[in-house]
Parts: C-alpha cells; structure tokens; sequence
C-alpha cells in the first residue's frame, strides 16, 4: 500500500484462494510500476497508456483491471468506458482513452462513442 495525501492507495489485491507469492515480489514487474506511479500521482506517456489498454482488453478475469500472479491491479480509475461499431456489431470495450483504443483495435471502424458510467 502507498500512503498518497492520508489515504491508503492499493496497489493489488489478492483474488485466489491459493497461497501466491507475497505482493513485493511483483514490484519489478511493469504493471507494479505503473500502478504505483498512478497511485503517486505520476503521468503516463503514450506507449503506457496503450500497454495499460491492451492488457485490460486481454485480460481473461477482469473488465477494468490486469491480473498478475494471483494478484488483481486494479485501474478503473483512469479507464473510461466506450461502444464500438465495426462493420455492423456494436462491442464495448474499456480503454484510457480513444488514441489507446485505436491503437488495440483492427480494421475498419464505423464509429467509437465514450460512455458516462
């Protein structure tokens, strides 16, 4: 956990039953530091962004997170929720932003609407 202004900001939490390895284990992987960049209050560049965006949609547990070695990171904070029309199927999808997005999807796209949650 990091301390950011008084507040507890978790950077995983455990989603097995089974015994994982302890979370400190993971800080050198890259979805560790970027989630506890985010939790600092840091900026993420272009190539980051699409890294978090592709990750999320791959991800087979979670809609708005990235699993790791038992652990859920978490990053529906920073993620926005959007509709896609390719050739005639609406999908929705979650992503940091439209460019991100664009970055993950192939072929030709209709229209990308961003939703309110």
């Amino acid at each position: 956990m990091i301390s950011t202004d008084g507040i507890m900001a978790q950077i995983a939490t455990k989603f097995v039953k089974w015994d994982v390895p302890e979370l400190m284990t993971l800080q050198d992987s890259r979805v560790y530091k970027l989630r506890e960049r985010l939790n600092n209050g840091g900026k993420l560049n272009r190539e980051e962004k699409n890294w978090i965006t592709r990750n999320v949609r791959e991800s087979v547990y979670f809609k708005r997170g990235i699993a790791l070695s038992g652990y859920h990171f978490d990053f529906s904070d920073i993620l926005k929720r959007y509709f896609v029309k390719q050739y005639g199927h609406i999908s929705e999808y979650y992503a940091i932003d439209k460019t991100a997005l664009h970055s993950m999807l192939y072929g030709r796209i209709e229209v990308i609407v961003e939703v309110n949650n």
